[in-house]
């Protein structure tokens, strides 16, 4: 299987969810699954249904994460060497030149992606113009709307 690229913080966050999962989610969905089977009759008991099915949800999402991990390569963009490059993890402001708006992204794995806390996946068609690219550079976006010029303001390895 292919290494699946995340920054520190990426990984720290689904160590979390995992630890969530295991320690807070996992007990309580047992502990419903116990409470649904004192009422009797399972073959019409609703309770019992769902928490099986939140059961069966949260050890899907535990196998996933667990996956993720074991396949991730870590990524601290502090450390990087890229003189001034585009790469995976690193912060760049951008102008759009049609409308002279500034915006700041950090390209970040496909699941920590949150364009509202100015993360984008590596994935992204902004992602994938801007890679290899440097301060003072356009580059050129196959948006919805049509092609975006967006000129590369700075890039920061934070």
């Amino acid at each position: 299987m292919n290494k699946v690229p995340l920054t520190v913080a990426g990984a720290e966050q689904l160590r979390q969810e995992l630890h969530r999962l295991k320690t807070v989610d996992r007990p309580d969905v047992i502990a419903a699954i116990a409470e649904a089977r004192s009422h009797g009759d399972l073959s019409e008991n609703a309770e019992y249904d769902a928490a099986k099915e939140r059961q069966g949800f949260i050890e899907g999402r535990i196998r996933e994460v667990e996956g993720k991990l074991s396949n991730a390569q870590i990524i601290d963009p502090k450390l990087l060497d890229a003189d001034g490059r585009c790469v995976f993890g690193a912060t760049v402001e951008l102008e759009d030149l049609d409308t002279g708006e500034t915006v700041t992204y950090q390209i970040v794995g496909d699941d920590e992606a949150d364009i509202k806390a100015g993360k984008i996946a590596i994935s992204s068609p902004i992602a994938r113009a801007l890679i290899g690219k440097f301060a003072g550079d356009v580059a050129e976006v196959q948006a919805p709307g049509g092609v975006r010029e967006l000129e590369l303001i700075d890039v920061r390895y934070e």
